[in-house]
């Protein structure tokens, strides 16, 4: 309680601007449930779950001769609500597939509140999808990019530049999809995941020069709980801003990894009082145990906060 009080303050609502320029916002994105669009019965127990975000999938999860009605039952199950605050999202089926279309169509004239494009390798591909929704006349679906192929880490910069570019139905996201790409690199499993390093960085890399939120892909040994920790940590070290789950059972650790931990909570409060006492001795430096504070660091401890805050309010 009284950390949220301090939130609440003067110095953290100060805070949220620096020079007059609102900072942008953020929210958790540490669980990603993913989720079969044709079970109904796991969509409506998702709504009970503390994911915060849940993808209701109409590719890899759905056989084909019941990928229509699972296009069907998910928009019903998004539109009937019931999901909180959490974010719901859906996979369609590839563009280049025989339902990847009409799945966008419909997932455009639904209450979806994000599109997850599968194996996306080119902008061509996202730019089709923008094309797509706004002839439903919806301006405001953002766009999910899957990278799961070599070739789709290696135009990764070029994809996540469309961000800046479109302002309807803009690109939001990129997902690592880690499996697929394992087998395209011809990698083997390993716990480390070292053969997936580079593309991991790159995408991050890309996702993070133009301003977009980054996801670590699923793990998909289930019963394997400390190297799923271990690869939750590493994600989370290396910069993403959640990870992708297969199973229920992964919510509530993904959850723990990517919260800000009370220390990260506490030092965040620390430097932007103590930078916005430097301000006002007319100085843009200040110290906090013993490391100079520069603005950049305010930035990040503001984003810190903002996600604390909404973790908070979700519970």
């Amino acid at each position: 309680l009284g950390v949220m009080q301090a939130l609440r303050g003067s110095n953290f609502a100060s805070g949220l601007r620096m020079n007059g320029k609102r900072f942008m916002s953020f929210r958790p994105r540490r669980s990603v449930l993913f989720l079969p669009g044709s079970n109904s019965r796991a969509i409506a127990k998702a709504r009970t779950l503390p994911a915060d975000v849940i993808i209701m999938d109409l590719e890899d999860a759905v056989a084909p001769d019941v990928k229509v009605d699972a296009r069907l039952n998910v928009v019903k199950e998004i539109n009937s609500g019931g999901f909180g605050q959490r974010e719901v999202a859906i996979r369609c089926n590839g563009l280049d597939t025989q339902w990847g279309k009409d799945d966008v169509r419909a997932i455009a004239k639904s209450k979806a509140n994000a599109i997850v494009i599968p194996k996306v390798e080119s902008r061509n591909v996202v730019i089709e999808a923008q094309k797509l929704i706004s002839q439903e006349t919806r301006k405001d679906l953002p766009i999910w990019c899957m990278i799961e192929s070599p070739m789709g880490v290696l135009q990764s910069a070029d994809i996540c530049s469309l961000a800046k570019e479109s302002k309807e139905n803009p690109l939001q996201a990129v997902v690592m999809g880690t499996s697929d790409l394992t087998k395209d690199l011809h990698a083997l499993h390993v716990p480390s995941r070292f053969p997936l390093q580079t593309s991991l960085q790159m995408v991050l890399l890309s996702a993070r020069a133009h301003g977009l939120v980054a996801l670590d892909g699923v793990h998909l040994d289930i019963e394997n709980k400390e190297e799923f920790l271990q690869h939750c940590t590493a994600a989370k070290q290396m910069g993403f801003d959640g990870k992708t789950l297969i199973h229920p059972t992964q919510i509530g650790p993904a959850n723990e990894v990517f919260s800000p931990s009370a220390d990260d909570v506490k030092l965040a409060q620390e430097i932007i009082a103590a930078y916005n006492e430097a301000l006002e001795k007319k100085s843009n430096v200040a110290v906090v145990r013993g490391k100079l504070i520069e603005n950049l660091h305010v930035e990040d401890s503001k984003r810190i906060l903002q996600i604390f805050e909404m973790i908070s309010a979700m519970k």
